[in-house]
């Protein structure tokens, strides 16, 4: 089974999410939905109190309705947590007395419906992701870098799919091998650098820490091709050398310029009172 990652915005809030492929339905965290309507400072024991009173109310046990995913938790780890598709997740917001339970209806329904459209025409996907990206301000430069990147890992996580790697946490265990080989940080150790928790690592990158990614995965992919990887192991030494041509890449141009490809600069919110990355000609991005 197939489950693609990602978080979705309502109104500001975070909903971590999956996509079954097997299933073609998306599952949400209930703990990130019952947060945003409830606006509850323990999301988690509102839940728990919740699906106590709803069985006592209406003898509906919630928690058969919902199902155990690992999701990336705020310290960084896969963490399992109550997940429920659309059809379940209508019926917990039931229970939620919360004027925004039919705004995040519709969005819900909005949600599945964008979906329904990506997989049809992908390029639908790319755009509102590049719409997104100038609403955060990114430059036009970074969004390309950024998209090219993309293209460039799915390319490699398709070649993984069909060599046999099917596990999310397969797929994050070779992802953190290429990355800590090229830039000497593990994933986490990099978010640790930048600022970051929850958030996704390269939508804080820099321009040159986006290339060198898609160069140490396009090694990859294309040495592991030529190898003809197999498996997790051999697809490991692949992430291993394909990382290395990128180290060897970002080594050279630090001896050449004196400056860290590596860095701590992000693009979090003021509030963070931290550094926004800036182009080579010094623009805010």
């Amino acid at each position: 089974m197939l489950m693609e990652n990602s978080i979705k915005l309502f109104e500001s809030k975070k909903i971590r999410t999956h996509w079954d492929e097997a299933e073609e339905k998306w599952y949400f965290s209930v703990i990130d939905v019952v947060e945003a309507l409830t606006e509850s400072v323990n999301p988690r024991d509102y839940w728990f109190k919740m699906k106590k009173r709803v069985n006592l109310e209406d003898g509906i046990e919630l928690s058969t309705i919902c199902r155990q995913l690992k999701l990336l938790a705020p310290d960084g780890k896969m963490r399992q947590t109550d997940c429920a598709d659309v059809q379940s997740l209508f019926r917990i917001v039931q229970s939620i007395p919360s004027p925004k339970a039919e705004p995040f209806k519709q969005w819900l329904a909005k949600v599945g419906y964008e979906r329904i459209q990506e997989i049809q025409d992908p390029s639908q996907g790319l755009d509102r992701a590049r719409e997104n990206w100038k609403r955060l301000g990114r430059s036009e430069k970074w969004i390309q870098q950024r998209m090219t990147g993309q293209e460039t890992r799915n390319k490699l996580t398709d070649y993984w799919k069909d060599a046999g790697i099917k596990e999310q946490d397969e797929f994050a265990y070779l992802t953190n091998i290429i990355h800590q080989e090229w830039s000497d940080l593990t994933v986490r150790q990099h978010k640790n650098l930048k600022g970051l928790k929850s958030q996704n690592l390269r939508d804080h990158m820099s321009e040159a820490e986006l290339i060198f990614t898609a160069l140490a995965e396009l090694s990859t992919r294309q040495i592991a091709e030529t190898d003809e990887a197999k498996g997790l192991s051999e697809n490991a030494q692949a992430g291993k050398k394909g990382g290395r041509v990128a180290k060897n890449a970002r080594k050279e141009l630090e001896d050449k310029t004196g400056k860290n490809v590596v860095t701590g600069e992000n693009f979090l919110p003021p509030t963070h009172q931290q550094l926004k990355l800036t182009d080579n000609d010094g623009t805010i991005q």
